[in-house]
């Protein structure tokens, strides 16, 4: 029996419904599918453009899409140090417990480090014990000195309006 075939590649034009097909499974996990609205258009406009805003990178497993991990760089000014924020990490659950996901973050890891990037930072849902756990694993620790605060929505443009 040969070992399976992997391979992490950044997404590029044709991917489309590969990356929207992996992001919806990851908002139904998340139980977040009321909150998505993704499409081939939108991913060619923000993930596949000549200055795209985030990067995304595929996993395949004997050439079945198993994975995608979405990200962009960030900037820590105190630190003076660049790192990459992991906007979404996903194995479909039929080829998770292979070690797709370690290889995923492996993979921007040595993307971070040759950069010259210091971290890599994520947001995990409090309930997801199966994420937080393997987080753990790999020697990540959430970092309870900080909360994060998000703006949106009609609160935004209330604040964008001087209100």
């Amino acid at each position: 029996m040969t070992p399976e075939t992997f391979e992490i590649r950044p997404a590029r034009a044709g991917d489309e419904s590969t990356i929207l097909s992996l992001l919806r499974d990851l908002a139904v996990y998340e139980k977040l599918l009321d909150r998505f609205h993704i499409t081939e258009a939108v991913i060619r406009r923000d993930y596949l453009s000549a200055v795209p805003l985030l990067n995304c990178d595929l996993a395949f497993a004997g050439g079945a899409p198993v994975g995608v991990a979405t990200w962009y760089w960030t900037y820590a000014s105190f630190m003076a140090r660049r790192g990459i924020y992991l906007e979404d990490l996903f194995v479909h659950p039929r080829a998770r417990g292979r070690g797709h996901g370690r290889k995923l973050l492996a993979h921007l890891a040595k993307r971070a480090v040759a950069a010259g990037g210091f971290y890599m930072q994520w947001s995990v849902l409090p309930w997801n014990t199966p994420s937080i756990e393997f987080y753990e694993r790999l020697g990540a620790e959430s970092d309870r000195d900080w909360l994060v605060y998000r703006l949106a929505g009609e609160k935004l443009e209330d604040v964008a309006d001087g209100g």
